[in-house]
């Protein structure tokens, strides 16, 4: 079966960071920060598939990173105080990059359970069928998208307004909105997600994470498009 794979050139979505509106814009000390959303599950929650160590690492300390220097990057310009979507959608270079990554990550990590797994329901699941054929030969594409994706990137899978289904490679932080897509389902294929629990083994990192997917959450992302 033909995997159709986009390669995008820019990012954005649905995320839900929380951004902090100053009360008064005439307080110039007051500045609208986008900020980390609470996990929904502790951070060894996810083991065996993700590791603490590997979460207080991905999440505590290179998610944070991404998010201050995106808003230390943003202080100043045309886009100061915009929706997170709308700064990936028109933003370049390292605003882009944070920005991006900021927004990746959001829906990287709360779209995990643990007790996640299983299989996708309703039209998500009939979405699946009539595009790949069984929702086993979905992981399948989706396995290997991410696997032959060269170098740092994501893996993300993605639907237009009709509800067709698409797999996406993406270079570095990049995502499918500018696309006019909506990211579902994304799989984080930088090294720091997995390194320290699968070393070079990518194949069974992706393999992993199949049994903490929250599929509920990845279904409302499709009905919402």
């Amino acid at each position: 079966m033909k995997i159709l794979i986009f390669t995008t050139l820019l990012l954005a979505s649905l995320g839900n960071v929380a951004q902090c509106r100053p009360p008064d814009k005439a307080d110039a000390s007051a500045t609208k920060k986008y900020t980390l959303t609470a996990l929904p599950y502790a951070l060894d929650a996810l083991e065996p598939a993700i590791s603490r160590r590997t979460m207080e690492l991905h999440y505590g300390r290179h998610l944070p990173a991404y998010v201050d220097n995106l808003n230390r990057l943003i202080e100043g310009t045309a886009l100061e105080g915009e929706k997170l979507e709308s700064v990936v959608l028109m933003a370049e270079g390292p605003l882009l990059d944070n920005a991006g990554q900021t927004l990746n990550h959001e829906l990287y990590f709360l779209q995990f359970s643990p007790n996640g797994g299983g299989e996708p329901t309703g039209e998500l699941r009939q979405a699946m069928m009539h595009r790949w054929g069984s929702v086993e030969n979905f992981k399948t594409a989706m396995e290997e998208a991410g696997r032959t994706l060269f170098g740092s990137g994501w893996v993300w899978l993605a639907a237009d307004r009709g509800g067709n289904l698409y797999i996406l490679q993406e270079a570095n932080g990049l995502n499918p909105v500018r696309r006019e897509l909506r990211p579902l389902l994304g799989f984080d294929v930088w090294e720091h997600a997995y390194y320290l629990d699968y070393e070079n083994r990518r194949s069974d990192h992706l393999k992993a994470l199949w049994q903490i997917v929250n599929w509920p959450v990845v279904e409302r992302r499709y009905e919402n498009n």
